[in-house]
């Protein structure tokens, strides 16, 4: 019998804001998932290297060589955000009486991919609009509700996805905290009447990526681009830009007391964390652990923990412990 939770047609949670080769999903045309896993930021490394809250979760349907007391194998990808991730997926198993093997800090998605495939990883934390991109698919709609229903269609028949959660590494237009309060600044669409004032910075990649659509949704022309890279952040702060891309999961963010602009018009898409599974290796128990992580976990409180992670320099496996007994979850 399924315990997976099929596709209700709603859409994730605005990010509160959006580390490494992230997603820059801009999902204003139907390209822009194929952007999707290739920015790059100092916050988390690399969303997989290629690339309670109502999210849509996949139509996965556990099969019947799911066998309980079996070991359930936790993959990640070798960046710091996606190790807490793996290390919260398996100590919230733990929790429950599952016996888990982690394997983390194994490569790239092209690595990961083929592992789950095989059979030798159970359960991934990936990231959905950044998975259908290196899947090749599109989706017209940025919701997470609509990229999920992209990937169930897209993955194997011996994967699926379970719920996503509101948590969200993706694109952020952020700007310092002054400006917010001087300008009153609080979306994207806010920097219509400034925007020829003000020097954006961000990946060396970011202007040929999103510079016109920048302009065809929001209509926005900016004084200057510059190529700021992993100093983005600091360039905000310290003034030499006005405006970043910075990712919504960068410690950063908090660090510097910058404001990532909400993004009304979904110019950059879903990057919901979303447990991908190899379903002959998951079981009921196994699903509703993993959704339960979903619920609870946002973007606000992804990026407290990768602040802990990458700022603080405390161990990912004790903060993923700290963060499930708060939630319930362990």
């Amino acid at each position: 019998m399924s315990t997976f939770i099929p596709l209700n047609g709603s859409t994730a949670p605005k990010p509160a804001g959006a580390a490494a080769v992230r997603r820059t999903a801009s999902v204003a045309t139907l390209a822009a998932l194929v952007l999707a896993a290739t920015a790059c930021s100092s916050s988390g490394g690399d969303p997989l290297g290629g690339g309670a809250s109502s999210s849509a979760a996949g139509g996965a349907g556990t099969s019947a060589a799911a066998a309980p007391g079996g070991t359930v194998v936790v993959g990640s990808a070798n960046f710091p955000e996606n190790v807490l991730l793996g290390s919260i997926y398996a100590q919230a198993l733990r929790a429950k009486g599952v016996k888990v093997e982690e394997k983390f800090n194994i490569g790239s998605r092209e690595v990961l991919y083929g592992q789950l495939q095989s059979g030798s990883l159970s359960v991934l934390p990936e990231y959905n609009g950044a998975l259908l991109a290196y899947l090749g698919g599109k989706s017209a709609d940025p919701t997470a509700a609509a990229v999920n229903a992209e990937l169930t269609k897209t993955l194997p028949a011996s994967l699926g996805i379970l719920e996503s959660s509101p948590a969200e590494d993706k694109d952020t237009l952020s700007i310092s905290q002054e400006s917010a309060d001087k300008l009153g600044l609080k979306s994207i669409a806010d920097l219509a009447a400034k925007a020829g004032e003000f020097t954006i910075g961000g990946p060396p990649e970011f202007k040929s990526r999103q510079e016109q659509p920048l302009k065809d949704v929001y209509g926005l022309t900016f004084k200057e681009w510059k190529s700021t890279g992993e100093t983005t952040a600091n360039a905000v702060k310290d003034g030499s830009i006005q405006v970043g891309n910075v990712f919504s999961t960068d410690p950063k963010i908090t660090q510097l007391k910058l404001v990532p602009l909400t993004d009304p018009k979904n110019l950059f898409g879903a990057q919901n964390v979303t447990p991908l599974v190899n379903k002959a290796k998951v079981d009921a128990t196994t699903t509703g652990a993993l959704n339960a992580v979903s619920a609870k976990l946002d973007t606000a409180g992804l990026l407290a923990l990768m602040k802990k992670v990458a700022v603080d320099k405390e161990d990912p496996s004790a903060v993923a412990k700290d963060w499930l007994k708060s939630s319930g979850l362990s």
